[in-house]
Order: structure tokens, then C-alpha cells, then sequence
């Protein structure tokens, strides 16, 4: 009789501990969708509340997570800072103006420009930049090289400016770049193009609708970010070496939510890398992004399922790879730290904002979409009809069927998944 009793036990334990959806079913669901055939497939989700596996498959298999990376990069942020500091300033005993960088990447954004920044600047006459001895390269490892000239792979830079990007807009027979640079006509191009290795742009006028706007990256340098914030301020900026005599404090400009919704909603690279670059500076004074992932990895190795192959903070490169259970514990350690109100109102809702307005199906989904050629993922939270929330992450990688089709098979398996935890 004790025996039976402890059999009874033994299978109720399991029973509780096992997944509710069992790898047999979930595969067989995976196989009636031809968009997700011939491709490497992970499904990881677990009960935010009860912690209880709901569904594994290749869970604990490395692949390339894209732009969820940014994902390892908000928790890093939130946790690193309470406020974002724009820059540091300190007056000296002339009553001369300082300042330096934190990496904040909102000045001049021709996205998200932060207008408090510009106006404190503007507030002083005269200013001495010190820029700091480290800096980043300029494209990630394992970025695309000939991707130099497109906005998502937009050089990094100890003090973006205009997002480091220039704004091209063709009319009246000619194109207007905002900040200026020197460009020329070229037929050989597709629309806008910049020289690989110089700040000089060409254009093709015949592949370009008059008042079409495009954004082109140019190379930042300490000399350029002065010349464009003179021209753009009303301040006469010098360029100094740092003086370490002077006390420095932090001006903040309260642009948190504008900056994350940019990370989340619009998966914005250049955002991802300087928010890395600022978290390096804070923990460690440098500005590179292996300070801080080296610092992190510590930081987080008590509680990541598995190790990180993490070397951006944007996911542009190929070399990152993670596992879907360790998404799914970056997803549980936000929804411990943050409220759900926060999440709610930072992450992109399914069918609404941001990068989920290509999943109008799916219900009660926030979450981050990750893409590369050949990868999509998509990881976040849903919260089910009974108010109960659940953690996921689904990557597809190794495809070669367009992703619009791979978005489907991902939308399909989700609601499949949602209506079974009904």
C-alpha cells in the first residue's frame, strides 16, 4: 500500500512539473504549417506566476536571436540606471562650461530628438568638450561590412549627433542633406549612397521621387560632432583634452520612456549600441560594448539557464546567439523589476504599436520581434483570457521562404499555444 501511495505521488510530481503542451503535440502542430517547414525551430514558455514549464522544443539550443538582443540590452539598461544621464557638465573656477559624454544618443535624433539636451546646451555661450582616450569601433563584430550605408547599421559614436545619420531630400533637380555634406550626381546608384570610406554622398535623381526623405550614415569623428553641434547651437564649442580636476554632474532630461519605446516599438540600432556604450561607461569608464557584456555576463551568470554568445547590443551582428529558455529568463527578470503597467506601456502591443502591428491576429501579445536574413523570432509576454501571464520566445531560424510567410507560421502556432491554455 505505501508503494502505491508513493507511485501516486511520484506521477502527481510529475504531472505538476511536466509541460502542459508535450514536445509530441507541439511538433505535430509545427508540422501541418508549411510556412514553418525546413526551418530550425525553438518554443520556450513558462508561467510567470507559477513558473511552471508550458512548452519546450529545442529550448536549450542555441540560435541567432536578431534584434531580441535588445532585449539583453533593456534589462542591462533598467537595471544600470533609474535615469538616463544626457551628458556631464562641470563649471570651472572661471565660470567656463564642460562637458562630456555618457553616450546618451538623443541629440539632434532625427527620430526622437530631445529638445532639453539642445536647450541646455543653448543656455551656454561658450563650452569645452572633452571627449574620453576609448572609443567604440564603428561597426559591431559581425556586422555586414557593406551595410555602411543603410540607417539600422549607422556607426557608433562616443556622442551621436543626428543619430549619426544625415537626412537626404530630393527637389527642385537636387538633393538637400541635413546636416550638409558634399555630394555628387551619380547614375550608378540606387537613390542616395555615401563613399565608403569619406564623408562625401551621391545621388541618382532619376531613381528618386521629388520630396522622398532617406536617412544615410556618415562617419563620426570628435571634430565633425563639434563642427555639426556649433553649427546647430547658438554655443561656440572647443575641444579639449579631459581635465580631471573638474567636478562633473549629471544633466538628465527625463526622455527614458521616448528613448526605450525607440529600442522596443522601432527596434532602433543605433539606440541599442549607445545605450551598451553607456552602460560601459558607467560600470566600467570606457566606452566599448565588451566592457559592459563582459561585466554583465558576470553580473547575470546566477541566474542565466545557459552562457551568452553576446557581443552587440542591437542583434545586427551574426556571431550573438542564445537559447530560447534564456530569453524567456531575461523576460522573467523584467517582469520582476518592472511594473506590468511599464511593460505594457514600453513593449509594442500585437495588432497596435510598433513592430507587432505585423501581428494583428494574436491577442494580448507584448513582445519583441528579432529579424535577420533567414532568422525572425519573436519573444515578450501574452496574457490569457483568465488575466494569467505567460513569458515566450519563438525562434525560426535557417529559413529561406519570406518572412511575411514565416510571421504567419509564428502568428498561427501562438494563437494554437494561447487557445490551448485556455
Amino acid at each position: 500500500m505505501r508503494l502505491f501511495f508513493l507511485c501516486v505521488m511520484l506521477f502527481q510530481v510529475k504531472f505538476l512539473l511536466g509541460q502542459a503542451i508535450n514536445e509530441k503535440k507541439l511538433t505535430r502542430f509545427i508540422k501541418t504549417k508549411p510556412q514553418l517547414s525546413n526551418t530550425f525551430i525553438g518554443v520556450y514558455i513558462e508561467d510567470l506566476n507559477s513558473k511552471k514549464i508550458i512548452a519546450d522544443l529545442n529550448g536549450n539550443k542555441y540560435m541567432t536571436p536578431a534584434s531580441n538582443t535588445k532585449l539583453l540590452t533593456f534589462l542591462a539598461s533598467t537595471q544600470t540606471f533609474s535615469d538616463l544621464p544626457a551628458l556631464e557638465f562641470a563649471i570651472d573656477k572661471q565660470g567656463q562650461a564642460h562637458f562630456k559624454s555618457t553616450g546618451y544618443p538623443l541629440l539632434f535624433h532625427p527620430f526622437y530628438p530631445d529638445s532639453t539636451l539642445v536647450q541646455f546646451i543653448e543656455d551656454f555661450p561658450k563650452w569645452i568638450y572633452h571627449p574620453p582616450n576609448t572609443k567604440p569601433k564603428p561597426m559591431g563584430s559581425g556586422w555586414a561590412w557593406d551595410d555602411y550605408k543603410y540607417y539600422f547599421a549607422a556607426p557608433s559614436s562616443v556622442f551621436p549627433i543626428y543619430g549619426n545619420t544625415t537626412r537626404g531630400v530630393f527637389g527642385s533637380s537636387e538633393v538637400k542633406l541635413v546636416p550638409p555634406f558634399p555630394f555628387v550626381k551619380d547614375s550608378t546608384v540606387s537613390n542616395l549612397d555615401r563613399y565608403r570610406f569619406i564623408n562625401k554622398f551621391k545621388y541618382n535623381p532619376q531613381n528618386w521621387k521629388e520630396k522622398d526623405t532617406l536617412y544615410r550614415p556618415f562617419i563620426p569623428n570628435d571634430t565633425l560632432f563639434v563642427k555639426l553641434l556649433e553649427s546647430a547651437t547658438k554655443s561656440k564649442i572647443s575641444l579639449v583634452k579631459q581635465k580631471d580636476s573638474l567636478v562633473w554632474k549629471p544633466f538628465y532630461t527625463a526622455n527614458e520612456t521616448l528613448l526605450y519605446k525607440a529600442l522596443l516599438h522601432d527596434s532602433d540600432n543605433g539606440i541599442a549600441e549607445a545605450l551598451l556604450l553607456m552602460i560601459a561607461n558607467r560600470q566600467k569608464g570606457i566606452f566599448t560594448p565588451e566592457a559592459a557584456i563582459d561585466s554583465l555576463q558576470k553580473r547575470w551568470s546566477s541566474w542565466l539557464p545557459d552562457p551568452l554568445e553576446w557581443v552587440d547590443g542591437s542583434g545586427v551582428s551574426r556571431y550573438n546567439m542564445v537559447t530560447p529558455r534564456t530569453l524567456v529568463a531575461v523576460l522573467q527578470k523584467i517582469e520582476q523589476e518592472l511594473s506590468w503597467e511599464t511593460i505594457q506601456d514600453l513593449f509594442p502591443k500585437s495588432g497596435v504599436s510598433g513592430t507587432l502591428k505585423a501581428y494583428p491576429e494574436l491577442k494580448e501579445v507584448f513582445a519583441k520581434t528579432g529579424t535577420l536574413r533567414h532568422n525572425h523570432n519573436l519573444s515578450g509576454f501574452w496574457v490569457s483570457a483568465k488575466g494569467e501571464r505567460y513569458a515566450f520566445s519563438i525562434m525560426v531560424n535557417h529559413f529561406t521562404k519570406p518572412t511575411a510567410e514565416i510571421r504567419q507560421g509564428i502568428s498561427e502556432l501562438l494563437t494554437w499555444l494561447q487557445k490551448k491554455m485556455r
